[in-house]
């Protein structure tokens, strides 16, 4: 069974920096869009960074030129390093991927379990 492993949230002070990652764990035909998204209590989960198999890269604009998503194609793994972290940044942050998994041909959505950023003094 193929699953998204999130790691590197926790707490940090404003104008800090966190770097998430996350794995694809399992078997897999090719990962196509990978991502982040977040979600505060109350409000909609939003995209904040996506990237494309070929590398083109999607930001939201409140986080434009304050966070930076990569990814390693050899290690089915994406990052997201966030600098200048804002309290508004404040939200579970989930992880994404498009993936063509056995015995499909086409991508499917998966998502990660969630992983909480808190940015406060």
């Amino acid at each position: 069974q193929v699953q998204l492993v999130e790691s590197g949230g926790g707490l940090v002070q404003p104008g800090g920096s966190l770097r998430l990652s996350c794995a694809v764990s399992g078997v897999i035909v090719d990962a196509e869009t990978m991502g982040w998204y977040r979600q505060v209590p109350g409000k909609q989960r939003e995209s904040v960074a996506t990237i494309t198999s070929g590398g083109v890269r999607n930001y939201t604009d409140s986080v434009k030129a304050r966070f930076t998503i990569s990814r390693d194609n050899a290690k089915n793994t994406v990052y997201l390093e966030m600098n200048s972290l804002k309290p508004e940044d404040t939200a579970v942050y989930y992880c994404y991927a498009q993936l063509i998994t056995p015995p499909f041909i086409v991508a499917r959505d998966h998502w990660g379990q969630g992983t909480q950023v808190t940015v406060s003094s």
